[in-house]
């Protein structure tokens, strides 16, 4: 009988096929492998990048303002160690990450886009928000988003008495017979714009419009208060120190037009908060005349805003708004 088996040709003949087929396979077996690695250490910073741009939404939320670092936020990643060279906050939220290595291996990928801003770090205000500075209470009556430096404020209280005869010379709440409570004295009785009110101004016409203005701060008494108390009690960051206006009341308050009424009168709706009132006084308020018309205009104990009653005169008082820099305010 003849033994089966394989001769030494035909088994150096399969080694050599084998070679051939390893030589052949290998290299797209490993490439297969090289390519499934680097999409696994994408996904890894794509991952990465997410939790980043989760931990600043996070941040936001809790802080009020953007982070000025990735440092600041607590990133809730597993994956994979990333370690990125350049790692950027847009003012959007969005990351920029590039140069990043994945457990030690460097990976040619860039998540995100770079954008040539610089990230907001303020605080954002909402209307209603409690803002105590200098040891004085105020409520926001403007949004102020995060990429606002600055935010407007109405003071809580109104200028005590002494303040207000202090700074304003004792004549704001004086009136003088004219057909309209005045916001300051003037030879006897020039009926008043509030806040925009001046001596250079000339003498009233039938239309309630005093001729001549030409400055539309000039020797207010209001104003005279408003500046004086600001420059002592606001001793950083002013921008502004002056009234509330109509516009403030009716766009960011919740103020609507009185329909019932056959003067001009603004009136509170359901959204406005109580504390924009009070039942104790009224308050000045600018002039919607602003530079050429009379017409003293509060708001009322009930809310309203409207033109003077003179009949409540000697309750108005000044309650001031200041716009102030955020960064000297707490917590920015």
């Amino acid at each position: 009988m003849t033994a089966l088996g394989f001769t030494l040709i035909e088994l150096i003949a399969v080694l050599v096929i084998l070679a051939i087929l390893a030589l052949i396979v290998t290299p797209l077996v490993m490439n297969i492998i090289k390519k499934a690695r680097i999409s696994a250490d994408k996904r890894s910073i794509d991952a990465y990048g997410r939790s980043i741009e989760y931990a600043v939404a996070v941040y936001l939320m809790d802080e009020g303002k953007f982070p000025e670092n990735i440092s600041q936020l607590t990133i809730e990643y597993t994956g994979d160690e990333v370690v990125c060279s350049t790692a950027k906050l847009n003012s959007d939220s969005s990351v920029y990450l590039t140069g990043c290595t994945v457990a030690g291996r460097s990976v040619d990928y860039t998540y995100g886009t770079e954008k040539n801003d610089t990230v907001s770090t303020y605080k954002a205000y909402q209307v209603g928000d409690t803002v105590t500075y200098n040891n004085i209470n105020y409520y926001v009556i403007e949004n102020s988003n995060t990429t606002k430096s600055t935010v407007t404020l109405l003071k809580a209280d109104p200028l005590s008495v002494a303040d207000v005869n202090r700074y304003g010379t004792g004549h704001i709440n004086r009136y003088t017979g004219s057909s309209v409570g005045t916001a300051y004295e003037y030879n006897g009785g020039y009926g008043g714009m509030a806040y925009y009110t001046s001596e250079t101004c000339g003498s009233i016409s039938d239309t309630m419009v005093y001729d001549g203005c030409t400055t539309n701060y000039e020797q207010s008494e209001i104003k005279y208060a408003v500046d004086g108390w600001a420059s002592e009690n606001v001793p950083t960051g002013l921008q502004e120190a002056r009234l509330i206006t109509i516009e403030e009341l009716r766009d960011n308050l919740g103020f609507v037009i009185d329909d019932s009424s056959n003067d001009t009168q603004y009136i509170p709706s359901s959204t406005t908060p109580n504390w924009v009132y009070n039942s104790n006084y009224y308050y000045w308020t600018m002039s919607p005349y602003e530079g050429s018309s009379s017409m003293v205009w509060t708001v009322g104990t009930a809310g309203y805003a409207n033109e003077d009653n003179v009949t409540t005169y000697g309750s108005n008082v000044v309650r001031p708004v200041i716009t102030v820099s955020k960064s000297v305010l707490p917590n920015n």
